[in-house]
């Protein structure tokens, strides 16, 4: 089994928080091969941010690649640029607040998360991309879901406490909407 992801957004969004957590808490907990890969535009906030993700039972030969199974995206500038590499029964994950672009493609999994709008109806629009992790982990299970239970717990529950439950619950709240598009 290898997946590949591309996570693409603005800076801000939380696009290298949401594949580092998902690399670390890979690499960490289970006993597959993880590279992660950030990309960064011009300026961090509010610049183009993406990430490249693969995730492997065998050795990883390279992170960037040409098509992968698995597309999130947080805004229609990386909707435009990356959908067309999703691969023939991949998994397209959209912002669908934000991403008003047309996907006019039959032969993917088009998961539509309003993730913006769930965020700031929990009072904190910082948690949208827990929001879409928790989508991404529902519909694929590339890894289990106790596991990044866990490295939200370890990672961010440590960083700001205050913050754990309301980012746990993100979590639930997106893993439901995963779960309805396996």
């Amino acid at each position: 089994m290898e997946r590949n992801l591309i996570v693409a957004g603005f800076g801000g969004q939380g696009v290298m928080m949401l594949g580092t957590l998902l690399a670390q808490a890979t690499c960490e907990s289970t006993d597959k091969h993880v590279t992660y890969f950030p990309s960064y535009g011009a300026e961090m906030r509010g610049g183009t941010a993406n990430c490249y993700v693969v995730i492997s039972d065998d050795e990883i030969g390279a992170p960037i690649m040409d098509s992968v199974e698995d597309l999130i995206v947080m805004n229609d500038p990386s909707l435009v640029r990356f959908k067309d590499r999703v691969k023939p029964g991949g998994f397209l994950f959209i912002n669908s607040t934000i991403c008003k672009t047309p996907v006019e493609r039959d032969d993917i999994t088009v998961v539509e998360v309003p993730v913006t709008h769930m965020a700031q109806e929990m009072g904190n629009p910082k948690v949208l991309n827990i929001i879409m992790l928790g989508a991404y982990i529902g519909a694929t299970e590339v890894v289990p879901k106790d596991v990044i239970i866990e490295a939200i717990k370890n990672k961010l529950g440590k960083k700001k406490p205050e913050f754990l439950p309301t980012n746990l619950e993100a979590f639930e709240k997106g893993y439901e909407i995963g779960q309805a598009h396996k």
